[in-house]
Parts: C-alpha cells; structure tokens; sequence
C-alpha cells in the first residue's frame, strides 16, 4: 500500500502545463491550462476576441450591428478517470458588447416609440448592449490526446451574461429644434425600453468551441 501511494505521489507530483488557441461562439481565443498534484482535476485560463459585423432589425428600426466578443476568463475542470469527458465550472470578466447604429435612410421619417421624425431631427440613432461585468459559465468538455503531445479540446457550454444594460442614443437631438427634442428624447427612452427587452434574449450566451492545444 505504502508502495502505491509513493508510486502515484510520483507520478502527480510535477505540474502538467498546455497551452493552445481556440475558435468558438466566443470568438478566436488562447487558453492556458495547468494540472496540479491533484488526480483527475485542472485549472484554464483564457482570453476570447472577435468582432463580427452584420445588418439586424430590432423595434423596427434598421441597424448596422457589430457583435464586439472580448472576455477573460477562469475555468475549472473535473475530469472523469479512463474518459475525455469533464465537468466545468468557470468564471468570466465579461466586455461581450453588441453595437448599433441605424442605417441611413435618407430623406424617410424614423418611427422611434410609435412616433414618427425626420431623419434630419434624428441623425443616426447609436445604441451599445452590455451585459454584467462578471458571469458564470457551466459547461461539458472532451479533450483528446493526438501524438502523445498535441490534443483536441471539445467545449459546450453556457455562459450567463445576466440582463443587458441598453443605452440608445440620437446624434441630431441636441441640434434638433426645441418643441422637437422633448418628445424625441421621451420616443428614445421608449425605443430603448423595448430593444432592452428584444435584447434579454442574449443573457444566456451558448458557447461552443473547439480548441487546439500543445501540452508541455
């Protein structure tokens, strides 16, 4: 028994390290992983950025939008003996942003809160969609060893970005005249309630990812 327990102190005893890149729902990503003296358990962390440009309709209005990914994050796994499968628990710093602003629609009227203004009284309506700074993450994983040194990382997840926070801005109010910018600013709040709700959608965000990795 003594014998055992020396052979596994061992053979736990000098820390593991990886280190590879990863492409996912969370963008383009590098991941660094650490295998303490502790059987069937590590530690990952890890940073993801992309941004992703689009066209997309929400309350009516069209907008240029940009899906602005930036996170860090924390992970730790539990793996399960004689299996690639694993739990994992995780925290992220959380910058996941959606940005807005309306196309051009020259000389049309903007239906803005179910009232209707000139395009020129508006200018472009500019919106930015941020979630909480700090979100949990719980996901499955499968990592594969190739080569005796490269791996295959496998993770699906979720990520819970909490309820959005919504600003919504009109770059013509302030030089809009004056019995205008009244009820444009009250048609904004209006217009914001309402894209907030379109954007609770997201506070779960999917994650599903596919990493490559090197283990030293």
């Amino acid at each position: 028994m003594l014998a055992a327990i020396a052979l596994l102190a061992s053979g736990t005893a000098m820390a593991d390290f990886g280190a590879g890149v990863k492409a996912g729902t969370l963008g383009l990503g590098l991941e660094a992983r650490w295998d303490p003296p502790v059987p069937w358990f590590d530690l990952r962390v890890g940073v993801n950025s992309y941004d992703y440009n689009d066209k997309a309709g929400y309350g009516g209005i069209d907008y240029e939008a940009t899906l602005a990914l930036d996170n860090y994050y924390l992970t730790t796994n539990f793996k399960f003996p004689a299996s690639p499968f694993r739990l994992t628990l995780g925290a992220f710093a959380n910058g996941n942003e959606i940005q807005l602003a309306s196309q051009d629609i020259g000389s049309a009227n903007f239906n803005i809160g179910g009232a209707s203004f000139s395009s020129s009284d508006v200018g472009t309506l500019e919106s930015v969609v941020s979630f909480d700074s700090t979100s949990p993450y719980l996901g499955v994983g499968f990592d594969f060893e190739l080569f005796g040194k490269a791996g295959l990382n496998l993770d699906f997840g979720l990520l819970w970005q909490g309820e959005p926070t919504v600003t919504l801005d009109a770059t013509g109010l302030d030089s809009a005249p004056a019995q205008v910018q009244v009820p444009l600013r009250q048609a904004l709040e209006a217009e914001r309630l309402e894209l907030e709700e379109e954007m609770s959608n997201y506070k779960a965000w999917p994650v599903v990812s596919l990493a490559f990795v090197y283990n030293f």
